[in-house]
């Protein structure tokens, strides 16, 4: 028999308890049949049965478990694979402290949010870097986070064709689940909406054939923001003063076309949680399944007989001193 907890402090309080207020009992009484010259032999009929149920109680207290029994644990969870655009017009600062900044906060969010989901990172400019396989590891993930910075990526533009290819293609290769059975599958591409790539169309027409999500979100303002080069503002070839707005017609169709859904940053929005809620009700796949050996806290069948005998205590008058 295993028991739900040990035996400690709190039942010895009770045990003690019981036991000095059935001795001050037992002496009252004892007194009481003195005085009277009486016999005082009934009392010991209320001890031995007030003292068995006191201990069904305490039994039950501590949460006697047996009989074994079988139980089905089931592993059910999605694939979010995250491509975070590193480009230098991520380093604006018309959300504050800066775009990326604010995208490091929040996909700690996301990590944190499906703690039972598997989760990898994908980092791109004109080329796309694996920065996180899929993981459950969210201190990996964090970590991973934490040093993201444009310096990783080449400065040349913003492709997103590259990143949806990676993302598809590692969706694929860590795919664990039975073949007859696929599991839910989703990218998160996060950009400004700078895209300057060709092939981009392709590899969405792919992920909208694997019936693969594919949600993007936004992150900067329609009147833009400066880029620091040093420390004065970036300037073009002209002289004059970089500026880069958000542009999201190009995500807002890239989700549209796979049945995603597009979220955005501002400087008056934010919409991950949205990101998060909509994500969070995708149902996942079945990944395993086994059948594991468990017992049964049976506390209540010794609570009830306790109870029973409780009440026929107070039910049943029994003499305990003879006049």
């Amino acid at each position: 028999m295993l028991w739900y907890r040990e035996f400690g402090v709190t039942e010895l309080i009770f045990i003690a308890a019981f036991a000095v207020l059935y001795i001050l009992y037992f002496i009252r009484i004892i007194r009481i049949a003195t005085r009277l010259k009486s016999s005082y032999s009934h009392v010991f009929i209320k001890l031995f049965f007030r003292t068995f149920y006191f201990a069904l109680f305490i039994v039950a207290l501590l949460g006697p478990s047996f009989g074994g029994s079988k139980k089905e644990v089931k592993s059910v969870g999605k694939d979010i694979m995250i491509c975070v655009d590193l480009s230098k017009s991520m380093d604006a600062f018309d959300i504050q402290p800066t775009r990326l900044e604010k995208v490091k906060y929040e996909m700690k969010k996301v990590v944190a949010a499906f703690n039972s989901d598997r989760i990898g990172i994908i980092i791109f400019s004109s080329e796309a870097f694996m920065q996180c396989p899929l993981t459950y590891d969210q201190n990996a993930l964090n970590l991973f986070i934490e040093t993201m910075n444009s310096g990783l990526v080449p400065a040349s533009g913003t492709d997103f064709g590259p990143p949806l290819r990676l993302a598809l293609k590692k969706l694929e290769e860590d795919d664990t689940a039975p073949n007859e059975q696929a599991k839910s599958k989703v990218i998160i591409l996060i950009s400004d909406g700078e895209d300057f790539g060709e092939d981009t169309d392709d590899v969405v027409n792919e992920i909208e054939k694997r019936d693969i999500k594919l949600f993007t979100l936004g992150v900067g303002t329609e009147k833009g923001g400066n880029i620091y080069a040093g420390n004065t503002l970036k300037t073009n070839r002209n002289g004059l003063i970089v500026v880069t707005k958000l542009n999201p017609k190009e995500l807002v169709n890239l989700a549209d076309k796979t049945g995603g859904q597009y979220f955005e940053i501002n400087d008056s929005k934010n919409d991950v949680t949205r990101l998060i809620n909509t994500i969070g009700k995708i149902e996942g796949e079945l990944r395993d399944a086994r059948f594991i050996d468990v017992t049964a806290n049976k506390y209540f069948y010794f609570l009830a007989f306790a109870a029973l005998l409780f009440l026929l205590d107070v039910l049943i008058n029994v003499p305990t001193v003879k006049i």
